[in-house]
């Protein structure tokens, strides 16, 4: 019912004439009006749907350019699009026009094992970038749960993370260099290939996390690093929630570094208790995945330090993964919580919302008090080395009552994250979902010098428009 409304409602400000000029450029294989392939273009993992006007796949930087510039003279919206995993709605055309998609622009274009660089183009998967590093025995940290088919570009355009972060950074650390083709259809390059360099402002940034409003991404230079030599996973169980995300500021503080570690509480662990190695008891009220890597002596004293440090520890449980094939399990349970958690219910409002580490405790506590408070079913896990808590609201039914506590609790959310000195949002970016509650975590000079920028790159107001600026902001 809902496509067929679209279709009533869809009206086209394209006419003929600029899509045979899009067809020029991108060739008659390549871009496309027909509504059933727009509509493969019109949702990401919002869950929402907007109808494009056309869609086109380039192939170079040439043909991005030369689409930008055709959209600055006839003043068409362009989407920037990878391959649609973001959970704000960052890729969705709200406004119509043209969707860009990435997925010829899919070459690794150079790996410089000497200088620790890579260069590549914005859809190349980023799982599969990272197999091919391996070859070289290096590695590109960020890991989103969506590695294995989100790209490079929307990475870069949303500043993914992941659960190696408390380690190793976000995308904006491990993105050195970009190419990018702006509103007006120049190219420009920011950034250098080398380890240091700070002539002129650090344009690179600017674009890293800017959800394709200031420019579309055409390469990307990628800060690579070696291979660790060894790695040790742990699964710690704990019979208390709040002790158990107390204890990650703890290992911290101890000097225990470990490159990944996860949280997720009793419901969460309940959806995927039957992936893991061995299924937890029902008093397990929070579960830690802790992983360690470097080399094999730096590990082992890591590894002596966790278990000393733990093995007093009434509350909890230290599990050793002592093969591959547990640690991929453990991995497949982490990454299986997001999708299983519609067993719950077939609608959610996924929010990634990050505090300081110590204040992590707070925020579960208000989680599980707001669900009963409500009356609802609130699920938390995520990076909690960086505070990067995952917080799904699930909703029982489509019903007005349903729709309300569940907009109600995604309020009361945001406002218990700011009076916790956090931010809405760690790796998912702000896109339409978040965008009505900017205010409560920018001052106002913040959003007018942001508005300023989005107006001196895009004054036409062509990339992207209707994201993460509220209307009435």
């Amino acid at each position: 019912m809902l496509f067929f409304l679209l279709i009533f409602m869809y009206s086209s400000r394209m006419d003929e004439k600029i899509f045979k000029k899009i067809t020029a450029i991108v060739g008659a294989a390549h871009c496309s009006r027909d509504i059933e392939e727009m509509h493969c273009y019109s949702y990401d993992s919002s869950k929402q749907t907007f109808l494009p006007e056309a869609v086109a796949l380039p192939d170079s930087t040439d043909q991005v350019a030369a689409l930008l510039k055709l959209a600055d003279r006839y003043g068409f919206p362009v989407v920037a699009r990878g391959a649609g995993s973001g959970t704000t709605g960052g890729a969705l055309p709200t406004a119509g026009g043209l969707v860009l998609g990435t997925s010829r622009l899919n070459a690794i274009l150079e790996i410089d094992p000497d200088n620790l660089i890579a260069i590549v183009q914005p859809g190349v998967i980023t799982g599969e970038f990272q197999q091919e590093l391996k070859k070289h025995r290096l590695m590109y940290p960020p890991d989103p749960a969506s590695l294995k088919f989100c790209t490079l570009g929307g990475n870069a355009a949303e500043c993914a993370g992941g659960p190696s972060a408390v380690k190793y950074g976000v995308t904006k650390d491990s993105v050195i260099g970009l190419e990018v083709v702006l509103a007006s259809g120049e190219i420009l390059n920011t950034g250098t290939r080398t380890e240091k360099g700070v002539v002129g402002y650090d344009l690179t940034r600017l674009f890293i996390g800017s959800e394709g409003t200031l420019g579309i991404i055409t390469k990307i230079i990628t800060r690579l690093q070696p291979l660790p030599e060894h790695k040790e996973t742990f699964l710690l169980q704990s019979t208390s929630l709040i002790k158990a995300t107390q204890l990650v500021a703890t290992l911290l503080q101890q000097n225990i570094l470990p490159c990944t570690l996860e949280y997720m509480d009793r419901t969460a662990i309940k959806l995927v208790s039957d992936l893991l190695p061995n299924p937890p008891g029902e008093d397990i009220q929070a579960m830690l995945i802790i992983e360690i890597d470097g080399s094999r002596q730096h590990v082992q004293e890591q590894v002596h330090h966790l278990k000393n440090l733990t093995q007093e520890l009434t509350y909890c449980s230290l599990q050793h993964a002592t093969s591959e094939e547990e640690v991929e399990e453990i991995w497949q349970a982490r990454r299986s919580i997001s999708p299983a958690s519609y067993q719950l219910s077939k609608k959610k409002i996924s929010e990634d919302v990050v505090v300081p580490r110590t204040r992590i405790p707070e925020l579960v506590e208000f989680c599980e008090s707001l669900a009963e408070q409500l009356g609802i079913t609130i699920l938390t896990f995520g990076h909690a080395g960086d505070g990067n808590i995952h917080v799904n609201i699930m909703t029982t039914d489509n019903s007005p009552e349903a729709t309300t506590k569940a907009l109600q609790a995604k309020t009361d959310l945001f406002h218990k994250v700011i009076s916790l000195d956090g931010s809405l949002s760690g790796e998912h970016g702000v896109g339409i979902t978040k965008s009505g509650f900017l205010q409560l975590e920018l001052e106002e000079t913040s959003i007018k010098v942001m508005r300023q920028l989005k107006n001196l790159f895009d004054p036409k107001n062509i990339l992207n428009p209707g994201k993460i600026f509220p209307d009435h902001a």
